[in-house]
């Protein structure tokens, strides 16, 4: 009786289930945060390992590194280090480490594992690709780390720029 089709269809209709379709919503799953600099960015959830809300003790500083690195954290027994993406990203106010939590996004890339301090998570939106424009109005030390960036709102000229995390894993600027 449960595997008749005409019951499953009278059942639904009972319980005033026909009318209900889910909807797929248009484009793709991306987490909005913010920097120290105030910008707003965006990671295409598929590249995201992890994100985590670290108190700063858990970051341990590695003495003689470079100023973009904040320490190295412990994931799962894989030391994974911890970078400022406001300083990679070229600005110079620093995060804010004096405070009860850092959002830290981890990314992959072919077993390269790194994790991004932020400013402050914003939540995960759909956005579309194809409505995508370049990434032409912002500074030039982030450039080469954007795919693009969507206008969100005209009146004020806010936007909200898509990171490219391989380029960032990939970067000399780990090297300086």
């Amino acid at each position: 009786m449960v595997s008749n089709p005409d019951f499953l269809i009278q059942e639904r209709q009972e319980q005033g289930l026909e009318s209900q379709e889910v909807q797929s919503p248009a484009g793709e799953l991306y987490l909005r945060f913010h920097i120290t600099s105030g910008y707003e960015l965006a990671l295409r959830a598929a590249s995201i390992r992890e994100v985590l809300a670290l108190s700063p003790d858990r970051i341990t500083p590695i003495p003689n590194t470079s100023s973009l690195l904040l320490g190295t954290i412990n994931l799962r027994g894989q030391a994974v280090w911890v970078a400022d993406l406001s300083q990679f990203l070229g600005h110079l106010e620093p995060l804010d480490t004096e405070r009860s939590e850092i959002p830290v996004i981890t990314v992959e890339d072919q077993e390269v594992v790194v994790g991004l301090a932020v400013d402050q998570i914003i939540g995960m939106g759909w956005l579309e690709l194809d409505q995508i424009q370049p990434a032409n109005h912002i500074p030039d030390n982030m450039a080469p780390f954007l795919k693009g960036g969507w206008l969100v709102n005209q009146v004020t000229n806010d936007w909200l720029h898509l990171l490219d995390p391989t380029t960032i894993l990939r970067s000399a600027r780990w090297a300086a």
